[in-house]
């Protein structure tokens, strides 16, 4: 091949996974072993059951659309292919008989590179047999993360402690142990003599029973006045949170935050190995999460907690630092939040003393779901124990109205936008008892119009945040035991999930806004991770499944519905990757001191970012497809 052609082609292939990992030289080598084909429209360049293709394919220009002949003689379409996609391998490497039919969408030009080649390159270069014998979607989503990490203004020669070091590394071993019948006053010496925080508490087996503090001996007994002669089980923490030695320190992390405690046994192989304490974590990376957390639970006012809420964001660009993943980021966010909306529930407590009647206050939207990186809009809503009487009904009106206008007022205050549609506790509407939300429930399931159905997407995501969690967790039972059997209601609810396609076009081309403030951008939480969600939802309440994470959703449903049997991991792929470009695209916002948003211009992004983004939309779109196969194509409300 002329030297010229041979440097264009090289050029060509440093942008086409996973020819762009090979050294230039195998890049040149593969270049001179090319030859090129043209098919026009409606070609068919290979053909099921005909004899085995002697080359990989790579299509130059144009694309392609592939296809399987079921036993009853029905062409289904699995696979649309255009630039820098292959075709052919399979039947190649097997040297079987064709297993797909491969037809020209328009006129095509394609590189074949023959069998031998390929060989020689996947016996030689893991990076090709890693592409080649995984699956189309997961193959490089590690590298994209890195490629991704490397252009982050949070990145440069982080080790990534915190998600990369086992909790092992870093826990003191040197445990000190009392008895439980030990007195507080030896246990105060043994902590002297050793300089230490904290000591475990034994039982008679030898078991770890409790932890005692300094803390614990500030707050139980010089403050309670309580007798340094009893015995330190008196004053013990439980239960007592533990995280294996294996573990990653972000576990440790997020259960401390979670549980408020400063200090984490570390059990190995079910025995005690050691303790973590929140100053390890601080020595390990200079500063933790677990530092926004005290500081939000030492404040006494709402204007307090307005510098301390600031400072959250930070952590985002911490985690990021620290190569953490999409979810992993969201679960703690979500966590410091909730401790955010905890206090500010708590000083409207403080101002309007107790309530007439027990409460439970619900978050939902990204909040209930646990995914939130950026605060968004207020989600939430409250529920309260029915009135016995005529007279506590107005007694619990008057009290929760005021209390929720308060809050309202104080999230504001403390970062978090009004929501446009008024879904908040202070509407009167959302502000109600538990027979109240069982009828609007119970009225939406079983009278699915177009607003039920609106509202049931939003509600349904709820959960328990703060007072009484028994109101939340009866309303959830009585949700999902109404749901069972309501396949008119999920049919509806299909064809709403159904409407909201990811932008991808039918030649793989990203669906972009034509013109306006976004010209050339396109959505990615509503028209890449709201898609995602709602088939989630879907399938979750279709499984009578009651956690509300979207990653947590489809754990649960592992095993229990056929579609998370087939594709879950690749929903799992898809959601960690859009979320992650989501959360570097408004982080890069935030340090160009521009207010951070939801629209990306996907030429801004590297060729393997915009593979690994069509990939995940394609994920959702063929999942979108077998939902409409599973309920019809005339589904009811479609």
């Amino acid at each position: 091949m002329p030297s010229v052609i041979a440097e264009d082609i090289v050029v060509f292939l440093k942008n086409v996974p996973p020819f762009q990992f090979l050294e230039e030289a195998d890049l040149r080598a593969v270049a001179e072993n090319l030859t090129i084909e043209f098919y026009p429209k409606d070609a068919v360049i290979l053909k099921q059951d005909t004899p085995a293709s002697d080359s990989l394919r790579i299509i130059k220009k144009g694309g392609v659309i592939v296809s399987v002949r079921t036993e009853n003689g029905e062409e289904v379409i699995i696979d649309h292919r255009g630039e820098g996609d292959t075709f052919g391998l399979i039947s190649l490497m097997g040297q079987d008989r064709q297993k797909t039919t491969v037809v020209a969408l328009e006129d095509t030009i394609c590189f074949l590179l023959g069998r031998e080649k390929i060989l020689e390159l996947i016996e030689s270069n893991p990076a090709f047999t890693e592409y080649f014998l995984q699956s189309h979607f997961t193959k490089y989503v590690d590298k994209v993360y890195r490629e991704m990490h490397s252009k982050s203004l949070f990145y440069g020669s982080s080790d990534h402690l915190l998600f990369t070091t086992p909790v092992g590394d870093i826990a003191t071993t040197g445990v000190v142990t009392v008895e439980q019948d030990t007195t507080i006053r030896n246990a105060a010496l043994e902590m002297s003599k050793n300089r230490i925080s904290c000591l475990i508490v034994m039982d008679r087996n030898g078991l770890p029973a409790g932890i005692i503090t300094d803390r614990d001996l500030r707050e139980k007994v010089v403050a309670r006045g309580r007798s340094v002669n009893d015995p330190v089980k008196d004053i013990m923490t439980l239960p007592l949170i533990r995280v294996d030695v294996k573990d990653y320190c972000f576990e440790a992390v997020l259960k401390m935050i979670k549980h408020n405690i400063h200090h984490i046994l570390v059990i190995k192989e079910g025995r005690l190995k050691g303790v973590l304490s929140n100053h390890d974590l601080m020595l390990l990376q200079g500063s933790s999460p677990l530092s926004f957390a005290k500081d939000l639970e030492s404040q006494e006012s709402i204007d307090g907690l307005v510098p301390v809420s600031a400072k959250i964001n930070r952590v985002v660009g911490l985690l990021l630092k620290e190569g953490a993943r999409a979810s992993n980021i969201t679960k703690i966010i979500a966590e410091l939040n909730d401790r955010l909306v905890r206090k500010v529930l708590e000083f409207a407590e403080r101002k309007f003393g107790k309530p007439p009647v027990p409460y439970c206050w619900l978050s939902f939207g990204s909040e209930g779901r646990k995914e939130q990186t950026f605060k968004t809009d207020q989600d939430n809503a409250l529920v309260y124990t029915d009135p016995a009487t005529p007279a506590e009904e107005a007694a619990a009106r008057k009290y929760f109205d005021a209390f929720a206008l308060y809050v309202r007022d104080g999230l504001v205050r403390v970062g978090f936008p009004l929501c446009p549609a008024d879904f908040m506790a202070s509407n009167p509407k959302w502000c109600q008892p538990l027979a109240v939300w069982k009828k609007h429930f119970t009225g939406w399931v079983h009278h699915p119009t177009p607003e039920a159905i609106l509202r049931s997407l939003i509600f349904f995501d709820f959960r328990p945040l703060y007072g009484d969690e028994s109101l939340g967790m009866e309303l959830r039972e009585f949700l999902m035991k109404n749901l069972k059997g309501q396949n008119v209601f999920l049919a509806h609810m299909a064809g709403v999930t159904t409407k909201n396609r990811p932008p991808l076009g039918f030649f793989r081309t990203f669906i972009v806004e034509k013109d306006g403030e976004h010209k050339d951008e396109l959505n990615l939480k509503f028209r890449g991770i709201g898609p995602l969600v709602d088939i989630v939802r879907l399938l979750a309440l279709e499984s009578g499944v009651s956690e509300t994470s979207t990653l947590e959703r489809i754990e649960a449903m592992k095993g229990r519905h056929p579609i998370i049997d087939t594709m879950g991991s690749e929903l799992v792929q898809a959601f960690e990757f859009i979320t992650l470009l989501r959360i570097h695209h408004q982080v890069g916002q935030i340090e160009r001191g521009e207010a951070p948003d939801n629209f990306i211009n996907p030429r801004t992004l590297s060729n393997l970012e915009k593979r690994i983004l069509k990939e995940s939309f394609q994920v959702i779109s063929t999942v979108q497809d077998g939902i409409i196969s599973q309920y019809g194509p005339g589904m009811v409300g479609g």
